[in-house]
């Protein structure tokens, strides 16, 4: 089955982003996997509290991903697959779709009122054409009409 790779974080566009995906992949019975990125944290002198800080940050992110989940699950029918990769964000999606052959796309999502982000900028701009999988932004303005429309 192939699935949509859908980048997420706490913000509205990559909920966005996420909507449309799993609209796309209940239309056309394919699936969601949900990426999450902890970036490393810096250097502290103590392993501990780096330890404990790092730790901090995956719960954070998976008690998005549990909220994420349930939603899609809830609006789409669809049971995600999560993956959390912990470094340099276009580095781990990089990564990911190299491991990977079963990706339709990948999916992020644009924020309304700043430019682009890291993942934005590199993948539609240098990294557009090494892609193995299309690219598709959705811009996290979008009404939920507007997504219901699109997917």
């Amino acid at each position: 089955m192939r699935s949509y790779l859908v980048v997420m974080d706490e913000t509205e566009e990559a909920l966005a982003a996420l909507r449309f995906a799993a609209r796309q992949a209940a239309r056309s019975g394919g699936g969601v996997e949900i990426l999450a990125l902890i970036p490393r944290s810096e250097f502290v002198q103590w392993s501990a509290v780096q330890e404990a800080m790092e730790e901090e940050a995956r719960l954070r992110a998976e008690a998005m991903l549990v909220q994420a989940t349930g939603a899609i699950m809830e609006e789409a029918g669809i049971k995600p697959a999560i993956t959390i990769r912990q470094g340099d964000p276009v580095k781990a999606v990089g990564e990911l779709l190299k491991e990977r052959s079963d990706f339709s796309a990948l999916v992020l999502g644009a924020a309304v009122e700043s430019g682009p982000g890291p993942l934005v900028s590199h993948f539609a701009g240098a990294g557009v054409g090494s892609l193995p999988c299309p690219l598709i932004i959705v811009p996290g303005g979008l009404s939920e009409d507007a997504l219901t429309r699109l997917a």
